[in-house]
């Protein structure tokens, strides 16, 4: 019963790696050698870096979203009260 837990552990680590090595290679943002340098260091330290990356390039990706900021463009003001226009 015990190995059947190791079991599930490794498919869902090897399930991770693959998911984050296909999101790293996908990316525009990355030159090639970036990309081989993530993708092996994810297969090196499986679950640390896997994850690690999926964070860093998540984090990445909302600060570039249009919009995504909370900085300016608003119709608050500086205090964070609404008005109107009028």
């Amino acid at each position: 019963m015990e190995l059947n837990y190791w079991y599930a552990f490794i498919a869902v680590v090897i399930f991770l790696n693959i998911i984050v090595s296909f999101s790293i290679s996908k990316r525009d943002d990355l030159d090639m050698m970036q990309k081989s340098l993530q993708i092996l260091i994810v297969w090196l330290v499986p679950l640390i870096a896997s994850v690690g990356f999926w964070l860093f390039h998540k984090n990445q990706d909302d600060d570039n979203k249009p919009g995504g900021g909370k900085f300016g463009g608003g119709s608050n003001d500086s205090i964070g009260i609404s008005s109107s226009g009028d």
